[in-house]
């Protein structure tokens, strides 16, 4: 296995806003590195966020924040999105997509669109991470 190269990190405001600002963020990064093909990984990394601000402390406390990081070994790309944790304490995919609903949908195109994911829990904090293979 080749060694993660660390591209950057950036510290968001828990808020939905911050959506864009990550999806520009990973895109740049991305696309500065020599990358081309960063539709997916955008559009992945804009769920993971937008999920930590939903469903964390760090949308729901008016100073909260949202942590972005990401790696590049020249093949895979690895994103990281740590946020402030909640009282749920497993990520949860749904077994079945609504195709009319508007939400609900963010791990499951984690699932389906990543190489591999995970979370981890760091105390309060939690890491929810993906690997593509753009």
């Amino acid at each position: 296995m080749r060694t993660m190269g660390f591209l950057g990190s950036v510290d968001l405001l828990g808020r939905l806003s911050s959506v864009a600002v990550a999806r520009a963020y990973v895109r740049s990064l991305l696309l500065t590195a020599g990358r081309r093909a960063v539709d997916d990984v955008q559009l992945l990394v804009g769920e993971v966020v937008a999920n930590a601000v939903r469903h964390s402390a760090s949308g729901s406390r008016p100073d909260g924040m949202v942590e972005l990081r990401v790696y590049d070994d020249g093949e895979t790309v690895r994103i990281e999105v740590t946020d402030e944790g909640s009282d749920a304490t497993i990520p949860q995919v749904p077994a079945q997509i609504d195709p009319l609903s508007e939400g609900g949908r963010g791990l499951w195109l984690v699932r389906e669109l990543s190489r591999d994911w995970g979370w981890r829990q760091d105390g309060t904090h939690r890491t929810v991470w993906f690997d593509m293979t753009p």
